[in-house]
């Protein structure tokens, strides 16, 4: 096997790696990160690790190129210029973009490109806006609360129309007490 052949052969396993992570990906985020210090890259990382459920990498664009074509990301190809480091987040569609936002103050050299969530694409500002999304357990928590708050109103509605017509004696029972 030749040497051309080898690298060619190395150049395939990268792309088949980008398109498996691809498969899997609920969104894709493409930062700029051209300038930051090796302290900052390793912090970054770190805490991309720590956040779960998210690959943090640097590909070379043509590479990434070769891997988005036929998918849901193949929009993200024109954002493929310059140094871009990837995340995949696995599990929550907004996750990559809130765990690099939360350096973009500290690390001003670090640029959100793009993104793209079930096959569409958005500019920098938008996956900034998309950066401050809650993350989903937080927003059904905040569902079941909005929920929770009118009929535990409604409840105690009920309970005092029932004390009245009881005289103002003790309290009809509740569902809680039963």
């Amino acid at each position: 096997m030749t040497n051309l052949e080898k690298n060619r052969q190395a150049k395939d396993s990268v792309v088949q790696e980008i398109r498996e992570k691809l498969e899997r990906a609920k969104s894709v985020v493409l930062v700029s990160a051209r300038g930051l210090t090796v302290e900052q890259d390793t912090i970054l990382r770190r805490d991309i690790r720590k956040a779960g459920g998210i690959d943090y990498k640097v590909y070379k664009n043509s590479m990434m190129s070769r891997a988005v074509e036929g998918t849901n990301f193949a929009g993200l190809d024109e954002y493929f210029a310059g140094p871009t480091a990837v995340a995949f987040s696995y599990d929550d569609a907004t996750a990559g973009a809130a765990a690099i936002s939360k350096h973009l103050k500290a690390m001003p050299l670090l640029e959100f490109k793009a993104s793209a969530i079930d096959g569409t694409v958005y500019d920098a500002n938008a996956t900034k806006a998309i950066a401050d999304i809650p993350p989903r357990d937080v927003l059904l928590s905040r569902l079941l609360g909005s929920f929770k708050s009118p009929m535990a109103s409604f409840a105690r509605v009920i309970n005092a129309i029932a004390e009245e017509k009881n005289g103002g004696g003790a309290p009809a029972a509740t569902e809680e007490s039963a």
